[in-house]
């Protein structure tokens, strides 16, 4: 084992009791070390929060929670055995390590298993700006989830019912350590809010609509406030009313943000190692090929400052880059590989063992109207459903909601159709891209204009 010691010496601000959490993976790497392990690693995760639901004004639920989770790995040669263990307290560590030696010994081996090379280690730790705590009590968080849920029901008369409005904080830290010697540390906080309301038209009663919003960010501060979110909550369903299906056609597809980004999702399935090393993707042997228009340009950020999931290293340890191109002027650059799919596929380490991190389509210039115009007839998809997307064959059939335009103009709330195409097809066919970017998630996209795609109605 290497001698070699890397350290993140970011010290925990009074939430978490760092010297613990890093004494725990200390004992597991020494107990690997004395069975006779070649190599180990550890990662231990401590989380505290609350959370609290809402329903017509009277408190539903408030939870209060407060866990620590282990996770090892130890490797005989190219053998691997992995074990868990829901507390760190240091016969659970011992016997985690125990039950992961025992796997080791009598697993078959594996010539990709491993701990990631030592000269991939990070050994540099952005001051990357998540952690962010507040003090907030129960009553607090209660008042905020009973404004956002009564502006949201007194916002339109067809309001006529919620399923409640949730609030909740979140404070993480997580180590992680190996034999090279490296062990990283990083600590943030979340906020999160939402509401989901139902609207009827007094004329058709039964015919009920449902619909949300949300918000979410690692200030609290940075939350949208609650007028905003009760009010985008009752516009957006209010706008569903009267909603049925159109006759089956063949138009353009607008995708809002918070669909395009299910879309992203497609297309980081499709380039995962996993997938790409079972010879299970559709993109398989892609890497330096035009898949999209050569202006679209997706990019990952790891060093994102107050990002959704910004990281100076990955879970195997391996640094991590800055603003990384997934996709650059159409062109698949690269695939997203942890060291493991790496190796099985013969290919460099991207330092995504865990996943993207802060992945963005970059935006285009024009506003949602402007893509509604361009558009001129076609679907404006809201909501998708449903499991029809292959992603061996890329074969996409989905199940959606939204709005039928004709002439740039909302003729009516769609719902129960299909839309249906090749997922190759659409991502060449992308028409453009807006300005309109939704960054609560990890993925973050504005929304996709797409060539005429099947949709099947009534």
């Amino acid at each position: 084992m290497s001698n070699q010691s890397i350290v993140d010496t970011h010290e925990s601000t009074g939430a978490f009791d760092a010297a613990e959490l890093r004494d725990a993976i200390a004992i597991a790497l020494d107990h690997a070390r004395s069975l006779g392990a070649d190599s180990a690693e550890a990662g231990v995760s401590a989380q505290q929060g609350l959370s609290l639901t809402v329903r017509l004004g009277e408190v539903e639920t408030v939870e209060h929670h407060r866990d620590r989770t282990m996770s090892v790995a130890v490797y005989n040669g190219q053998r691997k055995g992995s074990a868990s263990c829901g507390d760190i307290r240091p016969g659970s560590i011992l016997e985690a390590v125990a039950q992961a030696w025992a796997i080791a010994i009598h697993t078959e081996p594996d010539p990709a298993a491993g701990l990631a090379d030592a000269e991939q280690m990070a050994t540099v730790f952005h001051e990357l700006d998540l952690w962010h705590p507040q003090e907030l009590t129960a009553d607090e968080l209660i008042e905020r989830a009973q404004s956002i849920e009564q502006i949201g029901r007194e916002a339109d008369a067809r309001i006529i019912n919620s399923e409640g409005a949730s609030v909740s904080t979140s404070q993480a830290m997580g180590i992680y350590g190996n034999s090279h010697g490296f062990i990283g540390s990083q600590q943030g906080t979340n906020y999160y809010q939402s509401v989901v309301l139902v609207a009827a038209e007094k004329a058709n009663p039964d015919a009920m609509q449902r619909d949300y919003a949300w918000s979410s960010a690692r200030r609290f501060s940075a939350l949208q406030n609650a007028e905003a979110i009760g009010k985008k909550a009752a516009e957006r369903t209010v706008r569903r009313l009267g909603s049925r299906p159109i006759k089956t056609t063949q138009a353009p597809v607008l995708f809002t943000p918070e669909v395009a980004i299910s879309l992203l999702g497609h297309l980081l399935s499709a380039v995962s190692g996993g997938a790409l090393y079972r010879k299970a993707s559709f993109l398989q042997d892609h890497a330096g090929q035009q898949i999209f228009p050569e202006f679209l340009n997706i990019s990952e950020n790891p060093h994102q400052r107050c990002g959704v999931n910004s990281s100076s290293f990955d879970s195997d340890g391996v640094a991590t880059g800055q603003c990384n191109a997934l996709v650059k002027a159409g062109v698949l650059e690269r695939y997203v590989l942890s060291t493991y799919s790496a190796r099985r596929l013969g290919l460099a380490c991207t330092g995504n063992a865990g996943g993207v991190r802060n992945l963005q389509v970059q935006p285009g210039t024009a506003d949602f109207d402007e893509l509604v115009a361009e558009m001129n007839t076609g679907l404006i998809v809201t909501d998708v459903m449903g499991q029809g997307v292959n992603t061996v064959t890329g074969d996409y059939s989905r199940g959606a909601s939204g709005f039928w335009v004709e002439n740039g103009e909302f003729v009516q709330p769609v719902e129960e159709v299909t839309i249906a195409g090749s997922l190759r097809d659409m991502f060449a066919n992308v028409i453009a891209v807006g300005n309109d970017m939704d960054t609560r998630r990890n993925e973050q996209s504005p929304s996709w204009l797409l060539a005429p795609m099947i949709i099947a109605g009534g």
